[in-house]
């Protein structure tokens, strides 16, 4: 961006409409200007933050007129957490929105033909919704300006989540609306504990302190895992935590730990300890249990994934007698759940711990008719893989937001199965592979389904059937 560009103030900028990632648009001197934080209607001034030949990005920065459609905030914590972004946005309008942005990505990217929409599958939580939440410890607490500009003291230490492009920087949570149970309970207190007792806090720029990460999980069924990361193997302290968590949370019934020094949060490398209760929870779908592992993935909304699995199943129409691939897998879920509607249902997914509960979960519900097999898709997906297992009937596949490798397009292009229901949880990447699908596809059915509501976050089913 030019250094004339920078910084300069937007004056009235009307906003138009709500775009991709949740931003909104309004237009300026021919370009389009993306601002967060408002909606439709507002009128606002922008600070320019960056810019383009065809497009700059802002932030309000004073506000003219409010739109109509805005409601009041619930969380003390929006506009400066990462999550919810909608807050600000009434509930019936941020579905309208959603069903809109799969629209727009179909025609804008997709170009095929589709048939109308259907209305999104809204959630009946509009908070609390969420089964699983990650927490951060830091020693780089955010500080409001009122902070700042005071020139007190403050505690630096925070356990809550990361502040928008800072990365070592955290907004010290005091209530989260997303995740219900003792979820806020165990955060506040075991912060509480780790202050009182002295405990360090991670520093991520040193990569240093004792208490990095936390991570909750709860289930329908009223489970609850909690995950500590530490990052350092400090054994004397260790044990002291875990044990308060123990003792003072009996609710829980899967505690673990794992130590990691390594650069970054991820932990599916490394060995995690289970101190109490067992090593995993149990989630439950039409009486079939899912067992969640500390590594395992599994939708973060167990009520609206049982939806979006109900209308993946009624999009396959199964009669029995057909063969189902199962692609991107993950924990088997949607291959267990659809299992005794088909003769059988091959499940191929990356992430080897995810295919050996895949696994588990088949024989704990006595399902015999799946087969799970872990690899990279685009590499295991070949002849002779295909060879080796009867050609598929209907191919259900739930990629993660970036889609599916082109290489694996090409192999449902020529596998050719007659049904293909493609779940995805970006319609953008979806509507570039359905491009591709076209060639020997026709969209059939698209249904949205809210799963993350206050954010801009929108699942989707869509039906292919081969074309005649």
């Amino acid at each position: 961006m030019s250094r004339k560009m920078k910084n300069k103030v937007v004056t009235n900028l009307p906003i138009e409409r709500i775009a991709t990632e949740g931003k909104c648009v309004g237009h300026h001197d021919g370009k389009v200007v993306f601002v967060s934080g408002v909606a439709p209607g507002d009128v606002v001034d922008v600070r320019i933050t960056k810019g383009r030949s065809s497009f700059m990005e802002g932030e309000p920065v004073k506000f003219h007129q409010y739109s109509k459609d805005r409601v009041e905030a619930f969380c003390s914590h929006f506009g400066t957490c990462g999550g919810c972004k909608w807050q600000h946005i009434n509930y019936e309008l941020q579905k309208n929105y959603k069903r809109q942005q799969v629209l727009d990505q179909f025609q804008r990217i997709a170009k095929v033909e589709t048939p109308e929409i259907s209305p999104i599958v809204g959630s009946e939580k509009t908070t609390y919704y969420r089964n699983k939440l990650d927490f951060t410890f830091s020693n780089k607490k955010w500080l409001t300006l009122e902070q700042i500009q005071s020139e007190d003291e403050f505690d630096r230490n925070a356990l809550g989540f990361h502040i928008p492009k800072m990365f070592d920087k955290i907004v010290d949570v005091d209530h989260c609306y997303l995740q219900g149970g003792i979820s806020n309970d165990v955060r506040n207190e075991l912060r509480a504990f780790a202050l009182e007792n002295e405990l360090s806090f991670y520093d991520i720029r040193n990569q240093v302190g004792l208490l990095r990460n936390l991570i909750i999980r709860t289930t329908s069924t009223g489970q609850t895992m909690v995950i500590v990361q530490f990052g350092e193997s400090d054994l004397e302290l260790i044990p002291k935590v875990m044990e308060f968590l123990k003792i003072r949370f009996p609710e829980i019934t899967s505690l673990l730990y794992v130590i990691n020094t390594k650069g970054n949060e991820t932990f599916h490398d490394l060995e995690l300890v289970t101190y109490a209760g067992l090593p995993y929870i149990e989630e439950e779908m039409e009486g079939l249990k899912f067992r969640i592992g500390p590594k395992s993935f599994y939708q973060t909304n167990s009520e609206q994934a049982y939806e979006l699995y109900k209308i993946t199943r009624d999009f396959a129409e199964l009669k029995g007698d057909e063969i189902v691939y199962d692609l991107y897998t993950g924990t088997g879920t949607i291959a267990n759940f659809v299992a005794k509607k088909a003769k059988q249902v091959i499940g191929v997914e990356y992430v080897e711990a995810a295919i050996a509960d895949a696994k588990i979960n088949s024989q704990i519900n006595g399902i015999e008719n799946t087969l799970f097999y872990a690899g990279d898709m685009k590499e295991i997906l070949n002849d002779e893989f295909i060879e080796n297992h009867a050609a598929p009937d209907v191919i259900i596949t739930d990629p993660p937001r970036a889609g599916m490798d082109e290489k694996v397009v090409q192999m449902l292009l020529k596998l050719a199965a007659p049904k293909i229901v493609y779940v995805s949880c970006n319609p953008a990447t979806q509507a570039r592979d359905l491009a591709l699908l076209g060639e020997k596809y026709d969209v059939q059915k698209v249904q949205p389904v809210d799963m993350f509501p206050q954010t801009y976050h929108v699942e989707n089913v869509v039906l292919l059937t081969l074309k005649k």
